[in-house]
Protein backbone atom coordinates (compact mmCIF):
# COMPACT_ATOMS: atom_id res chain seq x y z
CA UNK A 1 0.00 0.00 0.00
CA UNK A 2 1.36 3.39 -0.84
CA UNK A 3 -0.09 5.33 2.08
CA UNK A 4 0.02 5.51 5.63
CA UNK A 5 -1.89 8.43 6.42
CA UNK A 6 -5.96 8.98 6.09
CA UNK A 7 -7.15 10.31 2.97
CA UNK A 8 -10.32 11.84 2.96
CA UNK A 9 -12.38 12.65 -0.19
CA UNK A 10 -14.80 15.75 -0.20
CA UNK A 11 -17.67 14.35 -2.08
CA UNK A 12 -20.74 15.45 -3.60
CA UNK A 13 -22.97 12.65 -5.37
CA UNK A 14 -23.55 12.82 -9.13
CA UNK A 15 -20.66 15.49 -9.58
CA UNK A 16 -17.10 15.52 -10.88
CA UNK A 17 -16.37 14.22 -7.48
CA UNK A 18 -17.70 10.98 -8.55
CA UNK A 19 -15.00 10.40 -11.31
CA UNK A 20 -12.40 10.46 -8.05
CA UNK A 21 -14.87 8.20 -5.81
CA UNK A 22 -14.28 5.94 -8.53
CA UNK A 23 -10.84 5.86 -8.82
CA UNK A 24 -10.36 5.39 -5.13
CA UNK A 25 -12.68 2.12 -5.51
CA UNK A 26 -10.30 1.01 -8.67
CA UNK A 27 -7.08 1.61 -6.54
CA UNK A 28 -8.91 -0.42 -3.36
CA UNK A 29 -7.66 2.71 -1.70
CA UNK A 30 -8.45 2.98 2.05
CA UNK A 31 -10.28 6.35 2.57
CA UNK A 32 -12.89 8.46 4.59
CA UNK A 33 -15.60 10.20 2.43
CA UNK A 34 -16.96 13.48 3.58
CA UNK A 35 -20.02 14.44 1.88
CA UNK A 36 -20.82 17.52 0.74
CA UNK A 37 -24.50 18.82 0.58
CA UNK A 38 -24.70 20.82 -2.41
CA UNK A 39 -27.77 21.50 -2.38
CA UNK A 40 -28.05 23.29 0.62
CA UNK A 41 -25.05 25.58 -0.51
CA UNK A 42 -22.52 23.70 1.85
CA UNK A 43 -19.91 23.79 -0.58
CA UNK A 44 -20.15 27.55 0.39
CA UNK A 45 -20.50 27.31 3.88
CA UNK A 46 -17.52 28.82 6.34
CA UNK A 47 -16.61 25.13 7.47
CA UNK A 48 -15.62 24.08 3.51
CA UNK A 49 -14.44 27.31 2.03
CA UNK A 50 -11.69 26.28 4.83
CA UNK A 51 -10.64 23.11 2.96
CA UNK A 52 -11.28 24.20 -0.60
CA UNK A 53 -11.38 28.43 -1.08
CA UNK A 54 -12.80 27.83 -4.36
CA UNK A 55 -15.85 25.85 -3.16
CA UNK A 56 -15.74 22.86 -5.36
CA UNK A 57 -15.27 19.23 -4.95
CA UNK A 58 -13.31 17.06 -5.46
CA UNK A 59 -10.91 17.80 -2.86
CA UNK A 60 -8.47 15.47 -1.28
CA UNK A 61 -6.72 15.70 2.32
CA UNK A 62 -3.86 13.06 2.68
CA UNK A 63 -2.86 13.67 6.49
CA UNK A 64 -2.61 17.18 5.94
CA UNK A 65 -1.81 17.76 2.81
CA UNK A 66 -4.62 19.23 0.72
CA UNK A 67 -4.85 18.28 -3.10
CA UNK A 68 -7.45 20.05 -4.97
CA UNK A 69 -8.02 20.08 -8.68
CA UNK A 70 -9.63 16.73 -10.29
CA UNK A 71 -6.46 16.26 -12.89
CA UNK A 72 -3.94 16.87 -9.61
CA UNK A 73 -5.88 14.41 -7.57
CA UNK A 74 -5.83 11.39 -10.25
CA UNK A 75 -2.22 12.01 -10.61
CA UNK A 76 -1.73 12.23 -7.11
CA UNK A 77 -3.82 9.11 -6.17
CA UNK A 78 -2.37 6.55 -8.90
CA UNK A 79 1.06 7.53 -8.02
CA UNK A 80 0.34 6.85 -4.53
CA UNK A 81 -1.22 3.28 -4.85
CA UNK A 82 1.74 2.12 -7.87
CA UNK A 83 0.56 -1.71 -7.15
CA UNK A 84 -2.65 -0.77 -8.69
CA UNK A 85 -0.89 -0.51 -11.94
CA UNK A 86 -2.89 2.33 -12.80
CA UNK A 87 -0.19 4.96 -13.36
CA UNK A 88 3.08 4.53 -15.77
CA UNK A 89 5.64 5.35 -13.80
CA UNK A 90 8.99 7.83 -14.28
CA UNK A 91 10.11 5.69 -17.10
CA UNK A 92 7.88 3.98 -18.62
CA UNK A 93 7.21 4.88 -22.23
CA UNK A 94 3.77 5.72 -21.58
CA UNK A 95 4.55 8.20 -18.83
CA UNK A 96 4.51 10.59 -21.27
CA UNK A 97 1.24 10.25 -23.20
CA UNK A 98 -0.10 9.46 -19.76
CA UNK A 99 0.66 13.04 -18.63
CA UNK A 100 -0.10 14.60 -21.61
CA UNK A 101 -3.51 13.08 -21.99
CA UNK A 102 -4.61 14.31 -18.11
CA UNK A 103 -3.00 17.07 -18.77
CA UNK A 104 -5.28 17.47 -22.31
CA UNK A 105 -8.79 16.96 -20.29
CA UNK A 106 -8.04 20.00 -17.73
CA UNK A 107 -6.79 22.67 -20.10
CA UNK A 108 -8.44 21.72 -23.54
CA UNK A 109 -11.35 19.43 -23.72
CA UNK A 110 -13.08 21.38 -20.44
CA UNK A 111 -12.26 24.97 -21.63
CA UNK A 112 -13.49 24.08 -25.18
CA UNK A 113 -16.80 22.08 -23.95
CA UNK A 114 -17.64 25.00 -21.42
CA UNK A 115 -17.09 27.71 -24.64
CA UNK A 116 -18.88 25.35 -26.19
CA UNK A 117 -22.09 24.90 -24.40
CA UNK A 118 -22.42 28.49 -23.38
CA UNK A 119 -22.01 29.31 -27.01
CA UNK A 120 -19.14 32.15 -26.29
CA UNK A 121 -16.46 32.18 -28.81
CA UNK A 122 -13.12 31.25 -28.87
CA UNK A 123 -9.92 33.72 -27.63
CA UNK A 124 -7.70 34.09 -30.99
CA UNK A 125 -5.66 31.11 -31.64
CA UNK A 126 -3.47 32.39 -29.91
CA UNK A 127 -4.62 33.15 -26.59
CA UNK A 128 -6.90 30.18 -26.74
CA UNK A 129 -5.80 26.83 -24.38
CA UNK A 130 -7.34 24.80 -26.96
CA UNK A 131 -7.36 26.46 -30.14
CA UNK A 132 -10.22 25.68 -31.87
CA UNK A 133 -13.23 22.86 -30.58
CA UNK A 134 -12.78 21.04 -34.03
CA UNK A 135 -9.27 20.60 -33.66
CA UNK A 136 -9.66 19.68 -29.87
CA UNK A 137 -12.39 17.21 -30.45
CA UNK A 138 -10.58 15.34 -33.84
CA UNK A 139 -7.12 14.96 -31.55
CA UNK A 140 -8.88 13.35 -29.02
CA UNK A 141 -11.03 11.18 -30.97
CA UNK A 142 -8.63 9.85 -32.94
CA UNK A 143 -6.71 8.75 -29.31
CA UNK A 144 -9.64 7.05 -28.67
CA UNK A 145 -9.94 5.14 -32.03
CA UNK A 146 -6.32 4.04 -31.63
CA UNK A 147 -7.10 1.34 -28.90
CA UNK A 148 -9.32 0.24 -26.26
CA UNK A 149 -7.95 2.34 -23.52
CA UNK A 150 -6.35 6.20 -24.20
CA UNK A 151 -2.84 4.39 -23.61
CA UNK A 152 -3.93 1.55 -26.44
CA UNK A 153 -4.42 -1.66 -24.62
CA UNK A 154 -3.82 -0.48 -21.31
CA UNK A 155 -6.21 0.49 -18.53
CA UNK A 156 -5.07 3.32 -16.32
CA UNK A 157 -6.82 6.31 -14.20
CA UNK A 158 -6.95 8.32 -17.55
CA UNK A 159 -9.69 6.59 -18.40
CA UNK A 160 -11.40 6.49 -15.08
CA UNK A 161 -11.54 10.56 -15.47
CA UNK A 162 -12.16 10.38 -19.55
CA UNK A 163 -14.87 7.74 -19.22
CA UNK A 164 -16.78 9.26 -16.62
CA UNK A 165 -16.70 12.97 -18.21
CA UNK A 166 -17.45 11.49 -21.39
CA UNK A 167 -20.59 9.64 -20.11
CA UNK A 168 -21.79 12.79 -18.53
CA UNK A 169 -20.99 14.99 -21.46
CA UNK A 170 -22.97 13.04 -24.36
CA UNK A 171 -25.73 12.29 -21.76
CA UNK A 172 -26.26 16.10 -21.49
CA UNK A 173 -25.40 17.02 -25.38
CA UNK A 174 -22.44 18.31 -24.94
CA UNK A 175 -20.36 16.63 -26.70
CA UNK A 176 -21.32 14.39 -29.97
CA UNK A 177 -22.31 11.10 -29.17
CA UNK A 178 -19.92 9.62 -31.78
CA UNK A 179 -19.44 5.35 -32.08
CA UNK A 180 -16.15 5.30 -31.23
CA UNK A 181 -16.98 7.49 -27.99
CA UNK A 182 -19.50 5.23 -27.36
CA UNK A 183 -18.17 2.40 -27.74
CA UNK A 184 -14.97 3.35 -25.38
CA UNK A 185 -17.04 4.57 -22.54
CA UNK A 186 -19.25 1.39 -22.86
CA UNK A 187 -16.05 -0.69 -21.78
CA UNK A 188 -15.55 1.96 -19.25
CA UNK A 189 -18.93 1.50 -17.86
CA UNK A 190 -18.43 -1.90 -17.90
CA UNK A 191 -16.14 -2.43 -14.80
CA UNK A 192 -17.90 -3.78 -11.80
CA UNK A 193 -16.33 -0.42 -9.79
CA UNK A 194 -18.61 2.11 -11.84
CA UNK A 195 -22.20 0.21 -11.13
CA UNK A 196 -21.18 0.09 -7.24
CA UNK A 197 -20.25 3.84 -7.18
CA UNK A 198 -23.42 4.44 -8.97
CA UNK A 199 -25.24 2.66 -6.41
CA UNK A 200 -23.33 4.72 -3.61
CA UNK A 201 -24.20 7.94 -5.41
CA UNK A 202 -27.64 7.13 -5.43
CA UNK A 203 -28.28 6.34 -2.14
CA UNK A 204 -26.19 9.85 -1.14
CA UNK A 205 -28.40 11.71 -3.53
CA UNK A 206 -31.15 9.97 -1.82
CA UNK A 207 -30.48 10.94 1.79
CA UNK A 208 -29.36 14.41 1.20
CA UNK A 209 -33.01 15.13 -0.59
CA UNK A 210 -34.82 14.12 2.79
Amino acid sequence: MGTSSKLTLFHSPNTRSSATLLLLEELKADYGLHVVNMKTGAQRGTDYLAVNPMGKVPALLHGDALVTEQVAIFIYLADLYPEAGLAPPIGDPLRGPYLRWMAFYGSCFEPAVVDRAQKRAPAPLAMSPYGDFDTMFKTLTDQLGRGDYLLGARFSALDILWGTALTWMTAFKLVEPLPVIQAYTARVNARPAVAAVKARDAALAAAQAK
